[in-house]
């Protein structure tokens, strides 16, 4: 669908030229229209041609003439209507895809190099489920952009300094295991949680954090300590920067592991001191202290005013130092920005919502220092849980790992639902209890979709309330859904044994095999759009366009018993298991061959 898309762009373009309108811009998109694969609506280019958009598609319809890959062209109320050849779109759609396996969706090398910096979490306590959605976009994001032919860098920015994070420092190296123990009792308490809280290395330093931070409000003599340990870094100190870099490293270990969980893996994991070390924030404070829009306060703390830049009120100026000139999180942020820039061509940055303002003071003092590239935000709402169990905790964080158990343990009952004590009936159509063992590896599997299908489904900036009725609906719009019309189609050519492939667009002709086949086909488009324009919930949805067609084909058309097109058909079923499985990747999920 991306050549017949390239198609009418070219043979668009031509006829404007002969209409002496060469140069003038319009769009072409999937038809609403039935029986319209794709359009190009005139209703734009009617100001620039001073015609109505009726005679436009008129006009131009008369200039194309159908050729190769274009089957027809109409005009209807000003849309220039084009259909696709069905016979060529059969034989290139199957034959790439047959010919190319898993690596069919992975187009040529573009040369564009795209940093994704996403998650970065400050290191003072596990993930919250919150922001859960930060991970799994820019994971799926850059698992997009990988496929488009880019070269992608994930990365976590890791905040090791600050307040926080010399706080925590504290508490571990001060706070006794016994202490901290006790401390999480009373917090488990206090949420109203029975069970102890859970043996894992971030968890156990919050417990920490929480002591150190109760200790420093209620003690002077903690307080000044670590006062003394904050200027001390912020000096440079090389005892105190190892020190505190080494606990947030073993609070990351924590993190990195609930992000394994999820099938989030990161290349590059960047230190915030790292900017202090080696005076490239000091360089940024200097650049924008001989800008015109900087200037000072009474306290001797240095800004730039921004209100040139689109920044209104209270927050105009963006301050870069304090008034004893050290730097600030914001300064060191433009270092880091201006270090990835000569690492990669394009910057993504994953953001929550409460990062729009700082984004855009982030950008408006890279423009002042004179920077004709800035970085792309991908801002992200909230994700936010409805009453009931896992919500329980009211004003308390809950915690990323136990939203994962949770969808864990509900993928395992209803496994065991549907895959023990199966009726005789059942047995006799194919179906087979799993072992325990089985059940319990596929449940992980499935929770893990469940989670992350769910929360990228949603557009990223809309809010978004997580429901186990929605994750975890295996007929629905879902992750479990997606995997289990994957899990069909195995069964289906594990029963069909060794078969040859057949691509004869003429073997194709039924309405649910082409309607499967032109789904099939856009896959490289959609990827293009989840990637290169940042709308990864396309993927989710056309993963459940594709496995809804899947299924409506499977319901209609006899394949294992269709004599002279058997082995067309479990071609099609092969292609469709082929590309749900791409897409299931893409996601982050993983594409079980039983459920």
């Amino acid at each position: 669908m991306d050549d017949f898309q390239a198609e009418i762009r070219k043979r668009v373009s031509e006829a404007l030229k002969e209409m002496g309108a060469e140069g003038t811009e319009f769009v072409v998109e999937a038809s609403t229209m039935e029986g319209v694969d794709m359009a190009v609506p005139c209703f734009p280019m009617a100001k620039a041609l001073r015609k109505a958009p009726q005679a436009i598609a008129d006009d131009l319809a008369s200039r194309i003439q159908p050729s190769g890959i274009i089957a027809s062209v109409s005009s209807v109320n000003g849309f220039l209507n084009f259909n696709v050849d069905t016979a060529i779109l059969i034989e290139l759609t199957l034959d790439e895809i047959v010919n190319n396996g898993a690596e069919f969706s992975h187009m040529p090398k573009t040369g564009i190099r795209v940093n994704v910096e996403h998650t970065s979490t400050n290191p003072t306590g596990p993930i919250h489920v919150g922001r859960a959605r930060n991970p799994i976009i820019g994971d799926t994001l850059a698992r997009c952009l990988k496929r488009c032919g880019h070269e992608v860098m994930t990365e976590y920015y890791v905040n090791d300094v600050g307040k926080q994070v010399v706080v925590l420092t504290w508490g571990v190296n001060n706070v006794s295991d016994e202490e901290a123990a006790k401390n999480s009792e009373e917090h488990m308490k206090e949420i109203g949680q029975n069970e102890k809280e859970r043996d894992k290395t971030d968890h156990r330093l919050v417990a920490k954090y929480r002591v150190a931070n109760k200790r420093m409000e209620s003690e002077p003599a903690v307080q000044e300590e670590i006062s003394e340990m904050m200027r001390r870094f912020e000096q440079g100190d090389q005892q105190v920067i190892d020190t505190v870099r080494h606990t947030a490293g073993i609070m990351l270990d924590g993190l990195k592991e609930t992000l394994s969980n999820i099938n989030v893996e990161l290349d590059r994991y960047t230190w915030e001191s790292q900017y202090i070390a080696d005076g490239s924030a000091k360089a940024v404070v200097e650049e924008l202290k001989q800008s015109k829009y900087a200037g000072q306060t009474k306290d001797g703390a240095w800004y730039v005013d921004l209100k040139d830049f689109g920044v209104q009120g209270k927050n105009t100026k963006f301050t870069f130092t304090r008034s004893d000139g050290t730097t600030l999180y914001t300064t060191r942020d433009l270092a880091y920005h201006l270090d990835k820039f000569t690492r990669a061509d394009r910057l993504i940055d994953v953001l929550g919502e409460d990062q729009k303002l700082g984004s855009k003071q982030l950008c408006s003092a890279l423009e002042i220092m004179g920077k004709d590239k800035l970085p792309e935000p991908l801002f992200y709402a909230f994700v936010s849980l409805p009453e009931g169990k896992m919500s329980t905790r009211r004003g308390v964080v809950v915690y990323l790992d136990d939203l994962i158990d949770e969808a864990v343990a509900r993928a395992y009952e209803e496994i065991k639902k549907r895959r023990s004590n199966l009726s005789d009936e059942e047995l006799s159509k194919g179906r087979t209890e799993m072992s325990e063992e089985n059940m319990r590896e596929v449940a992980k599997i499935v929770g893990v979709a469940a989670v992350r299908f769910n929360i990228v489904r949603v557009q990223p900036e809309k809010q978004f309330v997580f429901k186990w009725e929605d994750a975890l609906n295996f007929d629905g719009n879902s992750g479990p859904y997606l995997q289990y019309v994957h899990a069909r189609a195995c069964s289906m050519l594990r029963k069909a044994g060794e078969f040859d492939h057949d691509t004869d667009p003429a073997k194709f002709t039924e309405p649910y095999e082409i309607k499967l086949i032109k789904i099939l086909a856009r896959y490289e488009e959609v990827l293009k759009a989840a990637g290169n324009e940042m709308r990864i919930h396309m993927i989710p949805a056309y993963g459940h366009e594709l496995a809804s067609a899947f299924n409506q084909y499977y319901a209609a058309v006899s394949i294992l018993n269709s004599k002279e097109k058997r082995n067309a058909r479990l071609t099609l079923v092969e292609c469709a298991k082929t590309v749900l499985a791409d897409v299931l990747d893409c996601l982050g999920m993983g594409a079980p061959e039983e459920m």
